[in-house]
């Protein structure tokens, strides 16, 4: 689980095939704590599991499909990606719970300044869209963000200074892929919304047992 605050960014050392599956090798200044093996991080907010590290890399496996779904298809040497480590207990949550499982890539369709501020707008399906509301939360490449528009298939989110200049929402173009995760909650909502009851308990057979 995250957060979707980034806590900093890495550059992509290496990326390829490896015994049939796909492996990436990511560079970044020393953690605070040292990793380990087997631990999730969030990668462009995909939850992956570090494989092997060192001081100022690591490296990290990566499923086909998870590649296929995401943005991660897109990465090469040299690319930077936003870099984030899973929650522990007694840590603040300064964004929202994220779970680093991505439900679509999106489309960067505007981007614009604002005053001080930012402002992306992000294409996706009217699915995600749906499970959308505006002050809700979205996370965007592994960044928590509020959304502060939305349409059929579109959000729009405003973004301060500091998380525009460090995550790479900044290097960001009009028409660029982004992977995006709903708010946990809202999904949930729409799954107890749309799913039919079967649970065998209706108003007739409270009544009948005395219950209405």
């Amino acid at each position: 689980m995250f957060t979707g605050i980034i806590q900093k960014t890495g550059v992509v050392q290496r990326v390829g095939k490896v015994n049939d599956g796909w492996s990436l090798q990511i560079g970044c200044t020393p953690w605070m704590s040292e990793l380990e093996t087997g631990e999730s991080i969030a990668v462009h907010g995909v939850c992956l599991t570090v494989t092997s590290f060192n001081v100022d890399s690591f490296t990290a496996d990566l499923l086909d499909e998870t590649r296929d779904r995401t943005v991660l298809r897109l990465v090469q040497t040299g690319s930077r990606v936003n870099l984030e480590r899973a929650l522990a207990i007694g840590d603040r949550l300064g964004g929202h719970l994220v779970t680093g499982h991505v439900d679509e890539t999106g489309t960067v369709r505007d981007m614009a300044s604002r005053n001080r501020d930012y402002l992306l707008r992000i294409g996706c399906s009217s699915y995600l869209a749906g499970q959308s509301v505006c002050k809700g939360s979205i996370t965007i490449d592994g960044v928590s963000l509020t959304i502060s528009g939305l349409g059929d298939d579109w959000l729009e989110v405003n973004i301060i200074p500091h998380t525009w200049h460090s995550t790479t929402l900044c290097e960001r173009r009009v028409g660029d892929h982004v992977n995006l995760e709903g708010d946990i909650i809202g999904k949930y909502i729409a799954r107890l919304m749309n799913r039919s009851d079967n649970s065998g308990i209706t108003q007739e057979m409270l009544r009948e047992n005395g219950f209405v």
